[in-house]
């Protein structure tokens, strides 16, 4: 009797083993189904885990330097669209300066070019002085204040700093997020230093009667407005380089924003269609397993008799 006890005792214990461990695969599969997600807590594959985790980490990283190279092509495109304006000024200085730079140009002539001159050097503070469209500005380096401040004695000078800073893009990469004030507005003509913001107001003061031959000033002066448009048009060329590198970091960041997603997919996403299946057998084995278990459990002895 204890041998058959025993006996039936191993069978009914592994036969409702085999039952909970079916159902918890039903509710597992259907959880999944339910979800679309294969892992409900790490435990259930600790590798898989770990690289879902990672990829997260990848993905937030991502949208980080997303923003960065957004916000950094927005700066870079207000810069480009200040310096094209700043060459534009240059450019009617110089065509002013060679009117002036004529013998033959009266009083009145000479008083209408340095007014002129006048407005040009505003709208070039202006420029120079030009922000983000989040209100940073855009030449003053790493600097929080206005690029270019007025003097007591109403020149112009530079409040900002030399460092344009750089904005971290993609693993490894960062791409500086414009041009310093120096390097667009300051140069030597000569040897010698000066700024387009000298060089325009000089010859607006020389041409109000400031000097005993501005005809010769402002013949002077062109050569240092070719050195100011070289210096405008050199950063502009700088910020559209940056421009067209971000432009290929984007597509790079979305190539990269795609695979991160078919991996995370393949990962931790369920299979609907397979898992459906495997529900399907599942649910069959646990009808036989039931049916079975009933039968053999209601068994005797005496049946055989």
């Amino acid at each position: 009797m204890s041998i058959i006890s025993n006996s039936s005792q191993t069978f009914f214990q592994r036969s409702l083993g085999q039952m909970s461990a079916l159902r918890e695969a039903i509710e597992t599969l259907q959880t999944q189904i339910a979800t679309g997600q294969k892992l409900q807590r790490a435990s259930q594959d600790p590798a898989a885990a770990a690289r879902l985790r990672a990829i997260a980490r990848s993905e937030k990283l991502g949208d980080i330097e997303e923003y960065n190279a957004t916000k950094l092509s927005q700066d870079l495109t207000s810069a480009a669209t200040e310096l094209a304006g700043v060459g534009e000024v240059i450019a009617r200085a110089r065509e002013l300066a060679s009117q002036a730079g004529n013998d033959t140009l009266g009083a009145s002539g000479r008083e209408a070019i340095a007014a002129e001159l006048e407005q040009l050097s505003e709208e070039l503070f202006t420029r120079a002085n030009g922000q983000t469209l989040t209100g940073e500005p855009l030449f003053a380096g790493t600097a929080g204040g206005p690029a270019y401040i007025r003097a007591a004695d109403g020149s112009v000078v530079y409040a900002g700093n030399s460092d344009a800073g750089s904005v971290p893009v993609a693993p490894d990469t960062a791409i500086e997020r414009g041009v310093a004030g120096p390097q667009v507005f300051a140069f030597d003509v000569a040897g010698t230093p000066t700024t387009t913001f000298a060089l325009i107001s000089g010859l607006a003061a020389a041409l109000r009667g400031g000097a005993a031959d501005p005809g010769a000033i402002a013949r002077d002066t062109l050569a240092g407005l070719d050195v100011a448009l070289d210096a405008a048009n050199r950063s502009q060329t700088v910020v559209g380089t940056r421009l067209a590198w971000i432009e290929v970091v984007q597509q790079n960041q979305f190539d990269r924003t795609i695979a991160l997603a078919e991996e995370r997919s393949l990962v931790g996403d369920t299979d609907v269609g397979n898992a459906i299946a495997r529900l399907q057998q599942t649910l069959t084995a646990l009808e036989a397993t039931q049916t079975t278990f009933t039968r053999v459990s209601s068994l005797t002895l005496f049946n055989a008799l």
